[in-house]
C-alpha cells in the first residue's frame, strides 16, 4: 500500500541508507497507539526494543510480525555499530521503549547521535510522552517548564 500522505524524504538526492524511526508506545492503554506508529512498525525491517517481552505483547496485540532485537542500557554500546551498519545497508529500524517516547532517558539517544553522525535519516513520530501528559493534567501553568530527567536510582 502506497502512503499518499506526507512522506519524509532526504533533500540530498538519492537515498542509500535506511531510516531510524523513533516510535512512541502506549502508556497503559493500547488504544493510544497512532495509525502512523502502527504502519511504521509493520513496515520497518527491525524493531529495537528496550524489553522484547514487553514489546512482544504490543506487537502481538496489533498482529505485527517484524523481528525484534534487544536494545537497552546494558548492551547499547555493543549494538550501536551493528545497527548503524544495518541502517547503512538500506534497512530501516524502529526504536521503541517500554512505554512512551523512546530516547528520553534511555540509550536510544546514543543511537540517534550515531545515526545523525552517519547522515542517516532520523524520524521521530509524535505520540505518548509521560512528562507532557502529566504536565497538562496537573493544572500547573505549562510555561515555562524544564525536564531534568528521571530521579536518580
Amino acid at each position: 500500500m502506497e502512503n499518499k500522505f506526507n512522506i519524509q524524504r532526504s533533500f540530498k538526492g538519492v537515498k542509500t541508507a535506511g531510516s531510524l524511526y523513533l516510535v512512541p508506545t502506549p502508556i497503559g492503554n493500547m488504544q493510544d497507539m497512532t495509525l502512523r506508529s502502527l504502519e511504521t512498525l509493520k513496515t520497518v525491517d527491525l524493531i529495537c526494543s528496550e524489553d522484547t517481552r514487553n514489546t512482544l505483547r504490543l506487537l502481538n496485540h496489533f498482529e505485527i510480525k517484524v523481528p525484534q532485537e534487544s536494545f537497552h542500557e546494558h548492551n547499547s554500546q555493543e549494538k550501536i555499530p551493528k545497527l548503524i551498519d544495518f541502517l547503512k545497508s538500506g534497512q530501516s529500524i524502529a526504536q521503541v521503549s517500554d512505554a512512551g517516547m523512546p530516547s528520553i532517558s534511555d540509550p536510544g539517544h546514543d543511537l540517534v547521535l550515531a545515526a545523525i553522525k552517519e547522515e542517516i535519516d532520523v524520524v521521530a513520530l509524535p505520540g505518548a510522552s509521560a512528562g507532557i501528559t502529566a504536565l497538562i493534567a496537573s493544572g500547573l501553568v505549562p510555561q515555562p517548564h524544564i525536564f531534568y530527567g528521571f530521579l536518580p536510582r
